[in-house]
């Protein structure tokens, strides 16, 4: 049975599901920030899923990064799947900015995470459910 790695528990807010995928939203407001989770148990690399699936997570992926990418006008995706820290395969998907708080340097470690507020948090949802799910 799939059970999300606690630590992606602490660190995002669900925004829904895909067909393979759950679609999280990191809590840091410094970046507009989705992680794609496949539903699968004990994966912890891409090549570890299935041919269906991963073909599956590289559709959802690319959707989600160019969803993204439209809706944010990022001037780059980073889309990464490291597992350094947490082991379960997961997928970043960050739309970045020569002016965000991190360029142009990767995101992780470099800032402590700034949680939304609870307004902007709903409105990020929204708009993410929208343009993500449908």
């Amino acid at each position: 049975m799939f059970e999300l790695d606690d630590r992606l528990r602490a660190d995002t807010v669900e925004i829904g599901e895909l067909s393979l995928c759950r679609v999280l939203l990191m809590n840091d407001a410094q970046y507009p920030w989705v992680i794609l989770v496949p539903r699968r148990e004990n994966v912890r690399e891409i090549f570890e899923l299935s041919d269906a699936d991963q073909h599956q997570l590289m559709i959802e992926s690319n959707a989600v990064a160019k969803a993204m990418a439209d809706q944010f006008k990022a001037e780059k995706m980073n889309v990464a799947a490291l597992g350094n820290m947490v082991p379960q395969l997961h997928i970043h998907h960050i739309a970045r900015f020569s002016n965000d708080a991190a360029w142009p340097k990767p995101v992780w470690g470099l800032h402590p995470p700034i949680a939304y507020g609870e307004a902007e948090l709903a409105e990020r949802i929204s708009v993410l459910k929208r343009v993500l799910l449908g």
